[in-house]
């Protein structure tokens, strides 16, 4: 029997869920607001529920709060370590992003960046999650905040993570318990 492991395109999965309240839309709409193949959101939500992140019972599909604090807090970083590139043009994630960005004072270092074409940003290449993120955070403000959080907890320095966690588990019980 194989042993069914998490893959980046699952936290982003499971943050799109967040997003939308806990209230899960349809596998297809799921997998066009996230550019994600269908097939690859029903595996996600699949894994999500066998790592007990998500429920299955109703309403189904669910994340669960605890845990997803837990693991977005304190396993994600390990799971899926931040990895930093050459300068590039992007879209602004961790620090440089919403809801961090204004919080903290900038240092000499140029921001992270999602890289993309249509960035309007230069700063050193953050790698998303996944390959999509840039484009699935442009279509929905709460999931790029979600995103740009949880690189702030893969990468910051301890006052990043710090804040961040605090926006974190805020922002999702606000979206989640609301």
């Amino acid at each position: 029997m194989k042993q069914p492991t998490l893959r980046p395109q699952d936290v982003v999965v499971l943050l799109k869920l967040i997003a939308c309240k806990g209230q899960r839309p349809s596998i297809t709409r799921l997998a066009a607001d996230l550019s994600l193949s269908p097939s690859e959101v029903h595996g996600a939500l699949k894994r999500l529920v066998l790592s007990r992140l998500v429920s299955t019972n109703i309403p189904r599909d669910r994340p669960l709060v605890p845990a997803v604090e837990e693991f977005l807090v304190h396993a994600v970083k390990y799971a899926f370590p931040a990895q930093r590139g050459e300068a590039t043009r992007g879209v602004p994630t961790s620090s440089a992003a919403p809801p961090l960005v204004g919080h903290l004072v900038p240092g000499s270092d140029p921001p992270p960046v999602w890289p993309h074409p249509e960035g309007n940003t230069r700063g050193n290449a953050f790698a998303p999650l996944y390959p999509k993120v840039p484009l699935a955070a442009s279509r929905d403000s709460t999931l790029y905040e979600l995103l740009a959080l949880v690189d702030a907890l893969r990468e910051g320095r301890a006052r990043e993570r710090h804040l961040a966690e605090q926006a974190l588990t805020s922002l999702i019980r606000a979206l989640l318990h609301g």
